[in-house]
């Protein structure tokens, strides 16, 4: 095909797009409104077969929360919210209604270590007083825990029941940040705690136990955010390791959890539909002057008032139009009806083609796009008697792809277990899904429209660019094995402490 500029150029514009809106991570600060309620700011949602050897009748899911933590972010780190309440919803019949939630709520509770100071007992003002190797430990200032809980039917209606640990009791450990190698023993030492924290539990109404890890990880997204702010200084069909990852510096919060497939499927049905929420108490008033202890000047009140949403990645950043942003995160799948002409009549395209004269796809509605946000593709992740609704679906019914042999491109790679059917730590979704608003999706359906997206290869003339941040996001960079996610990066190293 022939552009008046070169189809490197189509990318050029949607990456810019994009800054226009927000950073192009997964869902890092991308509405006006959480970006001032980090701690309620979900990132990155993930929902695939487990590939850990012997686990592939699980189901992992994991919420990522609290972004652009700096590893030195002390003294007072990334404790979640405890006036929060943090959700992951589960569709097990595609009406675009929650079926199964598991809810996640946290706890700070200060030891107040003090020193003797001349005569007077005097509070230390750091989160430790000394090395950390195990959960809850005396040297440790404040210790944060959480429940867990899952309910069946209406989030706010159904039927609660707590999950337990294996040896029974409902209080779980958070792990302390990585405030650093001295603090935790040397270069592995936070490694080996955190694991302390990784739990078996009992799920009601679950007939096989599951796992849950909840603490800090690194940030697993990738993308080239300083060069797309550097007015787009980027090859955009180069070589998609070309660009460092502004975020390899970052850690996040993950809430992990693994449960069996057997468990949140139902018979004949085995499409689950996934997103993340964070909601938060409608009223809150600041005390003037707080209470002594830790987390006392707001005072929470009033219904849970949802201030975060996340299923696929990207479709508040590049999809939602700015105006709808909070509306969009405040909203429930079974409601996206109101969003239909974001996706169906999408503006990046249109500013490709505008700019660059790099065609744009001219099927109108976009029912390829229909296909990948908002019901699953057929013969991949689409449920039968789907309604039309923007969330992550996971066909459990494909085997999972051991990490040697999957394709960080997922489904455009042949790799049939990845995105979009979930999504996995290695899917590159940047890069994928900057195809799939080309037209990509047209291409590989081909004249007959084997995939039943409606509409077929000359629809899409930019469709089958090989278009790239040059941030590569590649299976081999994560473990394969619960959590799945890289320990966090330490605030100090041993090799600084030393000097």
């Amino acid at each position: 095909m022939r552009f008046s500029l070169p189809p490197a150029r189509a990318c050029v514009l949607v990456l810019s797009a994009v800054t226009a809106v927000g950073a192009i991570a997964s869902s890092h600060r991308e509405a006006p409104s959480i970006a001032g309620m980090p701690k309620l700011d979900a990132t990155d949602f993930y929902m695939f077969r487990s590939y850990e050897a012997g686990r592939q009748d699980f189901v992992t899911l994991i919420a990522n929360y609290q972004p652009d933590q700096s590893p030195y972010g002390g003294p007072n780190y990334f404790t979640m919210d405890p006036n929060g309440l943090y959700e992951i919803h589960l569709d097990t019949d595609g009406n675009a209604v929650e079926d199964i939630t598991f809810q996640f709520r946290f706890k700070n509770t200060l030891r107040d270590i003090q020193l003797p100071i001349a005569g007077k007992q005097v509070s230390i003002p750091l989160v430790q007083a000394g090395g950390i190797s195990a959960p809850n430990q005396a040297t440790s200032n404040l210790r944060e825990t959480y429940t867990l809980n899952i309910v069946r039917g209406d989030r706010r209606k159904g039927k609660v029941e707590a999950v337990t640990k294996a040896g029974g009791g409902t209080e779980f450990d958070k792990p302390t940040d990585n405030i650093g190698d001295k603090t935790f023993g040397g270069p592995t030492g936070y490694a080996s705690y955190a694991n302390q924290h990784l739990y078996t539990v009992n799920i009601p109404g679950c007939a096989t136990q599951g796992r849950v890890f909840v603490g800090q990880r690194k940030d697993p997204f990738s993308v080239a955010l300083g060069q797309v702010f550097d007015l787009i200084n980027l090859n955009p069909v180069g070589s998609s390791s070309a660009n460092p990852d502004a975020l390899a510096g970052k850690n996040v919060t993950t809430l992990a959890l693994e449960v069996p497939i057997s468990c949140i499927t139902t018979a004949g049905q085995p499409i689950v539909g996934g997103w993340t929420t964070a909601s938060v108490r409608q009223g809150r008033l600041i005390a003037s002057p707080p209470k002594s202890g830790h987390g006392t000047t707001a005072i929470n009140g009033g219904a849970w008032a949802q201030v975060s949403r996340l299923g696929m990645p990207l479709v508040n950043e590049v999809v939602i139009g700015l105006k709808d942003k909070d509306r969009f995160n405040s909203s429930k799948p079974q409601d996206d009806a109101q969003f239909a002409d974001y996706v169906t009549n999408p503006t990046l395209p249109a500013l490709v083609q505008t700019l660059f004269q790099a065609p744009a796809p001219t099927n109108f509605p976009r029912t390829d796009l229909v296909a990948a946000f908002l019901t699953g593709v057929e013969g991949v992740n689409k449920p039968a008697n789907v309604k039309a609704s923007e969330m992550l679906r996971l066909n459990t019914s494909i085997a999972p792809t051991i990490k040697a042999n999957q394709s960080n491109l997922g489904v455009l790679g042949n790799d049939l277990a990845g995105f979009p059917n979930g999504r996995r730590p290695g899917d590159d979704v940047v890069d994928a899904e900057l195809r799939v608003a080309m037209g990509v999706l047209c291409v590989a359906t081909g004249a007959s429209d084997t995939l039943k997206v409606g509409c077929k290869p000359a629809d899409a003339p930019a469709g089958s660019a090989p278009l790239t941040d040059g941030a590569a996001q590649s299976p081999t960079e994560f473990p394969d094995a619960f959590p799945y996610l890289n320990t966090p990066l330490p605030g100090s190293t041993s090799a600084s402490a030393a000097r």
